[in-house]
């Protein structure tokens, strides 16, 4: 795009005063930096993007609160994290990290698995054992 075409929206993003980095094309052709304080179409995305993990995090609370699963599925999602990067956090394969999902199997878990969970989550022990989806 040409330096005179970076978009100026005034995205929510930049609402402070910053701005930011893109690469664009001067008048003569060479490559160089602009300046922009927003673009719509991006802000429309973020937006999207941003209720999308809203709405899976509010299911996952009511799945805990249903019993359907453990905490740990809640805590996943408010952290936007998925499987593998629990079970790479935890080190822990991710087979188990998913079987630690079923509200029996959380239950069970010692004190060792769940110090790792909560420090994962950046929770306390009780506060990941207690959680109820509410």
């Amino acid at each position: 795009m040409k330096k005179s075409e970076v978009p100026q929206d005034n995205g929510r993003v930049f609402e402070k005063g910053s701005r930011e980095l893109y690469y664009a094309v001067d008048d003569n052709g060479e490559y160089t930096t602009a300046l922009s304080t927003g673009w719509d179409a991006k802000t429309a995305v973020q937006d999207h993007t941003m209720q999308e993990l809203q709405e899976r995090i509010d299911q996952a609370k009511r799945d805990v609160a249903a019993g359907k699963v453990s905490p740990i599925v809640y805590f996943m999602e408010w952290r936007r994290m998925d499987w593998q990067l629990v079970a790479d956090y935890t080190d822990m394969w991710k087979w188990r990290v998913k079987r630690h999902a079923k509200p029996a199997v959380f239950a069970k878990l010692n004190e060792r698995t769940l110090a790792k969970y909560a420090e994962t989550f950046d929770i306390s022990i009780d506060e990941l054992r207690n959680y109820s989806g509410d």
